[in-house]
C-alpha cells in the first residue's frame, strides 16, 4: 500500500457523516409496490470543509453510501473565525428555501434547525445563529446553507481583493465595535 493511500483512507475515518434525511418512495408495478429510497447526507472534518450528498437505492444502506461518497467528492472549505463561528452574517437561498445565518459569541451554541444543524456539526463550528425562512424541505435547506457558506469570506479574502493589509479590515472591525458601544451607552444614559 502507498504513503498516500494510507493518508487518504486515515483522512477519510476522521470525517463527520450526518444522515439528515431518508425518502421512502413506491413505484406501482403488477405485482405491487417496488419501494426505492433516497437519502441525504452531510460529511465534514470538524475544521472548515463540509459537503453534502444525495444517493438513490432499493435499499437504505446503499442509499446512504452513495450519498457519502458524493458528498465526500463535494466538499468545500469555509473560512471560520477562532475556527469557532462564521466571520460575518450571511444569508443563503436555493429554490424556496431562505436561510440567515449570524456569528455568535463564545458559548452561544449551535442555534439551528435539523439540516443546518447537521451541516455546521460537521463543518465544526461551535457558535452560530441561524433562521430558516420559507421552506423546510431538507434538500434546499442544506443547499441554501450551503449557498450562504460560499458567500463566506475572511478578512484575508477581503484584504487581497481590495488590495489592503489583514490589519486595516480587522482594526476597522474593532472600531466599529467600540463606535457602537459608545454610542449604544450614550443612548441609554439619556
Amino acid at each position: 500500500m502507498a504513503r498516500g493511500e494510507r493518508k487518504n483512507e486515515r483522512e477519510e475515518s476522521e470525517l463527520i457523516e450526518k444522515l439528515v434525511h431518508i425518502n421512502r418512495v413506491a413505484k406501482v408495478v403488477k405485482g405491487g409496490r417496488r419501494f426505492g429510497f433516497a437519502a441525504l447526507v452531510v460529511v465534514g472534518d470538524g475544521t472548515g470543509r463540509a459537503g453534502f450528498g444525495h444517493g438513490k437505492a432499493r435499499e437504505v444502506p446503499e442509499a446512504i453510501r452513495k450519498a457519502t461518497d458524493a458528498a465526500k467528492k463535494d466538499m468545500v472549505r469555509v473560512p471560520l473565525r477562532e475556527g469557532r463561528t462564521l466571520h460575518h452574517d450571511t444569508n443563503g437561498r436555493w429554490g424556496a428555501g431562505k436561510v440567515f445565518l449570524r456569528s455568535a459569541p463564545p458559548g452561544t451554541g449551535i442555534i439551528a434547525g435539523g439540516p443546518m444543524r447537521a451541516v455546521f456539526e460537521a463543518l465544526g463550528v461551535q457558535d452560530v445563529v441561524t433562521k430558516s425562512m420559507g421552506s423546510n424541505n431538507p434538500y434546499n435547506m442544506v443547499r441554501a446553507t450551503f449557498d450562504a457558506l460560499g458567500r463566506e469570506e475572511s478578512p484575508k479574502m477581503v484584504a487581497a481583493k481590495r488590495g489592503l493589509k489583514v490589519a486595516d479590515i480587522v482594526s476597522r472591525r474593532a472600531d466599529m465595535k467600540n463606535q457602537a458601544e459608545v454610542e449604544l451607552e450614550a443612548s441609554s444614559a439619556e
